[in-house]
């Protein structure tokens, strides 16, 4: 048997073209051996399912009745444009609980009708999602 670990026996050899199939990119070629995902969208799922959430803090009747007397105070000083720090809570759209967020922004309305606070930034917060109002 002939040594060939130096290829001496192939290495002047023309290289093979096709006639039949058109030239592949070095891009294409290197897709074939590339990994692939056998369960496409697991590992959304797995992120998905660790993410963490909060549930809503059910206020006692203390509590709901502050905040009732600074939704009243606020009702009588929205035409100053009161600057505010509002905590509220904002469900996930994706599984149960949510998180609580705290903004500060000047009030614009409130809805009475609708039972939300409607703030300078577009921000529409229900009253049964208010957890906390601050006066700045």
């Amino acid at each position: 048997m002939k040594d060939t670990d130096n290829y001496e026996d192939i290495i002047d050899l023309p290289h093979h073209v096709s006639a039949n199939r058109p030239h592949m990119s070095v891009y294409d070629r290197a897709a074939q051996f590339s990994p692939f995902a056998a369960l496409k969208g697991y590992d959304d799922e797995i992120d998905e399912a660790a993410r963490f959430t909060e549930e809503k803090i059910d206020l006692d009747g203390a509590r709901a009745e502050e905040l009732n007397e600074k939704l009243l105070l606020l009702t009588e000083q929205v035409s100053a444009r009161p600057k505010i720090q509002l905590t509220y809570f904002r469900p996930d759209g994706k599984k149960s609980g949510g998180e609580y967020i705290t903004k500060e922004d000047c009030l614009r309305k409130v809805d009475v009708y609708n039972r939300k606070l409607l703030m300078e930034s577009g921000l529409a917060v229900a009253f049964d999602d208010i957890f906390d109002i601050q006066l700045k």
